[in-house]
């Protein structure tokens, strides 16, 4: 699949505020988000044969206990068509700030400027401050992750500037109530003849659909926008509805039902084994 070539938006501290303004004014013609972030690693470790109870609180206690890196957002319109990826770099001291060493060293490979993130990162209660205003304006924002829990976890610790629900139910529950409709990528792919069962990462799924990416792997708004591009190639190539996988994320195995959205939350067995990205263990569905 071709797309054109997309300029990604870097943001810091100084631009922050126009460039808010920029994605905020897109959201009326573009309201499917696509999200990526990059964080510095499991502060807490979590073995692979944990309860659910034990795996969502170490979750719990890795986001409120670190800071987020990057957060990638690309916005495109509900046939596919996508407008703009816009990468947000928040301040970062590897010198104070709570981190896994390997992680890190992995996002310096990766290209991540840790210098210039000391320097002129955006602060991330007045990001969050704007991010929230602008929710309040966009009741329509259709969320899509790749494995997302962690970047849903970020996002809700964020905006709401509290801490996480104590339990995974609450949650699911959350997520509903703040962000809405959430699609995860990578579960849709369980569903799609020759796409391994979803059981692909990221850039291994986009190359097996002929997608570019754009950008380098592992920074947030190349991720994000390879994510808007999987979707919307799915959606093309396999006549899929996104809506009938709404609220599915991956993360814990819970099953709960929001009556008034009318859809089952499924949230499928993952563990952080002391490498960055957390391995998923499939689910049968």
């Amino acid at each position: 699949m071709n797309y054109p070539y997309f300029r990604i938006r870097e943001v810091w501290s100084h631009n922050m505020e126009e460039e808010l303004i920029m994605l905020d004014s897109s959201l009326f013609k573009f309201p499917v988000v696509s999200v990526d972030t990059e964080f510095p690693g499991c502060i807490l470790k979590t073995a692979k044969n944990v309860p659910d109870d034990v795996r969502y609180d170490n979750m719990k206690f890795n986001v409120e206990k670190s800071k987020l890196i990057q957060l990638g957002v690309t916005l495109s319109n509900e046939r596919g068509t996508i407008f703009a990826t816009w990468e947000f770099n928040f301040r970062f001291d590897v010198d104070q700030d709570r981190h896994s060493e390997d992680s890190i060293e992995f996002l310096k490979q990766h290209g991540i400027d840790f210098a210039r993130l000391k320097n002129d990162g955006i602060e991330i209660k007045r990001f969050s401050a704007a991010v929230s205003y602008m929710l309040s304006r966009h009741r329509n924002i259709h969320w899509v992750t790749f494995q997302g829990l962690y970047d849903l976890a970020y996002i809700l610790h964020g905006v709401t500037r509290n801490p996480l629900p104590e339990s995974a139910d609450e949650f699911v529950i959350l997520t509903q109530h703040v962000l809405g409709s959430v699609i995860d990528v990578k579960y849709m792919a369980k569903f799609c003849e020759g796409l391994h069962g979803g059981e692909l990462g990221l850039q291994r799924l986009g190359d097996v659909l002929g997608i570019k990416r754009t950008g380098g792997s592992h920074t947030a708004g190349s991720d994000s926008l390879l994510t808007a591009m999987i979707l919307a190639t799915m959606i093309m190539e396999f006549d899929m509805d996104p809506s009938i996988y709404e609220g599915c994320l991956y993360g814990l195995d819970i099953t709960t039902q929001i009556s008034s959205r009318r859809y089952y939350c499924y949230v499928v067995p993952q563990y952080c084994d002391g490498v960055f990205e957390p391995v998923m263990l499939p689910r049968t569905v």
